[in-house]
């Protein structure tokens, strides 16, 4: 009787025994599905990363329009100042010249090239007195603008200056429609009083009194020169 007792004990306990061992691998899988989620958990952060606001330089450039760069249309006038003095005795064909623009350049209402810019251009040919017939010339054209710090080339119609044969007190001007700026009043005149007001400042004693006969032509540094476009100028912003 006792070992019938014993051996249903012992079933007892076997059973239970073998109901726990079948239950722990039910255990484990909870296990590592818990932590595949907890693995899964920065992927999702990372997505939704994605999806940050804008930083506020991205904003600021969905905002912000491009603009359109300017145009600045064929025989459009722009005058400059000499840096330097410039003349037929001066500088031979060849030398640069440099000066900044004396007014602002605009394209319906908006500054293409404000005052200021520095600008360079050639002396394309010089002639003194007394190397041909007919008096002294001087060729002059502009070449670039430096835009936003870089130099952007220019086409303009040249600049011919000339003195007549000694004895004469006139000039000419040709070539590209603009004149000396603020001078052609005083050249029409004539006569010393023109030659001196246009020869005053640092070029007057380099070279005799500008744009006269008996002298060769001096353009003193501070000089107004104006020059057409020969073709558009397109202004980035």
């Amino acid at each position: 009787m006792r070992v019938r007792i014993l051996l249903t004990i012992l079933a007892v306990y076997l059973a239970i025994a073998v109901s726990g061992c079948s239950r722990k691998p039910s255990t484990d899988n909870s296990t590592d599905a818990n932590n595949a989620n907890s693995s899964a958990e920065p992927n999702n952060n990372q997505d939704a990363g994605d999806n940050t606001p804008a930083r506020p330089a991205q904003r600021r450039e969905a905002r912000e329009p491009r603009r359109e760069a300017l145009v600045v249309p064929a025989n459009t006038t722009i005058t400059m100042r000499l840096g330097s003095a410039i003349g037929s005795k001066l500088n031979k064909s060849g030398d640069t010249f440099t000066g900044t623009v004396e007014k602002d350049v605009l394209v319906h209402e908006t500054v293409a090239i404000p005052r200021g810019t520095e600008v360079s251009g050639t002396v394309t040919d010089a002639k003194p007195l007394g190397k041909f017939a007919g008096g002294a010339e001087l060729h002059v054209r502009l070449d670039s603008i430096n835009l936003h710090g870089s130099a952007v080339p220019v086409e303009t119609a040249e600049q011919t200056f000339s003195a007549k044969g000694k004895g004469k007190r006139t000039a000419v001007i040709t070539g590209g429609g603009a004149a000396l700026g603020g001078l052609i009043g005083g050249l029409a005149g004539g006569g010393k009083g023109a030659a001196i007001g246009l020869a005053a400042g640092a070029g007057a004693g380099a070279g005799g009194s500008a744009l006269t006969g008996n002298k060769d032509i001096v353009l003193p540094a501070e000089s107004a020169l104006s020059f057409e476009l020969s073709h558009s100028l397109e202004v980035r912003r």
